[in-house]
């Protein structure tokens, strides 16, 4: 089960018909911003915003792609390599090689059309973290009690196919997580608290689900926005495993957050119950 963003003429031009944008007319040629690059046409993770650099050319450039999500192919040309997204194939621009601009010697020349940009911080200097760990509700119930937080939402991410529903993430088709978008002050609060209280109202050692919910879609995750949130990640996981804790979480790149229909937001202080199979335990 696929289904791909709608392009415009624009960007069908680009991704499709394997076009290039006029130099230095894209909207992340010079963006500086902490973040992660996905794929404008099925929303696949792609490049981090720490192996961009300035090359000067007119396009944006990083020296290294996620692992296993830029495939390289001949161009039509036969003379430069091509690079496409694995997902999707859209065309993404061509990588060069040995020309000095980094230690990496790589260079993907990429299309800004041909990404969408999913920023750490917000335009009001508010951070972003994204788990998933079982029903989203109840990881709502707990993050919206905890200080600092400023804003949660309940939605998706981490699928195949774009502006999924929750019936549709509910068959088991569309590769989603059940997941939480926070938006944090990180005068208050920082990623590694919020990391902690993660760990400590979900089953980090269920592969399965969470509690009784069962599927793909209730795995525990954790979708990283910038290296300092993967390696702080990393180090928690570390040590719960050191306490005997077999941690199954995931430890992804993050992706396109679809927001939940509006029923599943604040589910429980609509509905004045509380989770059924999130509980905090004390475990750092």
């Amino acid at each position: 089960m696929d289904r791909f963003h709608k392009l415009n003429e624009v960007e069908a031009s680009v991704l499709i018909k394997k076009g290039t944008e006029r130099p230095y007319t894209g909207e992340y040629e010079e963006n500086k911003a902490t973040g992660v690059y996905v794929c404008r046409q099925c929303d696949a993770p792609l490049f981090f915003s720490h192996d961009k650099f300035s090359s000067h050319c007119g396009w944006p450039a990083f020296d290294e792609e996620i692992e296993g999500c830029v495939q390289r192919v001949m161009d039509k040309d036969g003379r430069r390599t091509e690079i496409v997204c694995s997902h999707c194939k859209a065309h993404l621009g061509h990588v060069f090689l040995n020309e000095g601009f980094t230690q990496k010697n790589t260079r993907h020349c990429v299309n800004s059309i041909s990404l969408r940009f999913i920023p750490l911080e917000t335009a009001k200097g508010l951070m972003r973290a994204i788990f998933a760990g079982g029903c989203f509700w109840g990881l709502q119930h707990y993050f919206n009690q905890e200080p600092g937080v400023v804003k949660t939402v309940v939605g998706f991410t981490g699928g195949h196919v774009v502006h999924p529903t929750y019936e549709e993430v509910l068959s088991k088709k569309t590769g989603h997580f059940e997941a939480i978008e926070i938006l944090f002050d990180p005068n208050k609060t920082d990623f590694e608290t919020l990391c902690k209280l993660f760990f400590e109202i979900h089953d980090p050692s269920q592969e399965d689900g969470q509690g009784p919910d069962i599927g793909p879609q209730y795995r525990s995750a954790i979708f990283y926005l910038s290296r300092p949130q993967k390696m702080c990640a990393l180090r928690l996981m570390n040590e719960l495993s050191k306490k005997g804790v077999d941690v199954v979480t995931d430890l992804l790149p993050a992706s396109t957050f679809y927001p939940a229909e509006e029923y599943h937001q604040d589910y429980y202080k609509k509905t004045h119950k509380t989770p059924y199979c999130h509980f905090r335990t004390k475990k750092f």
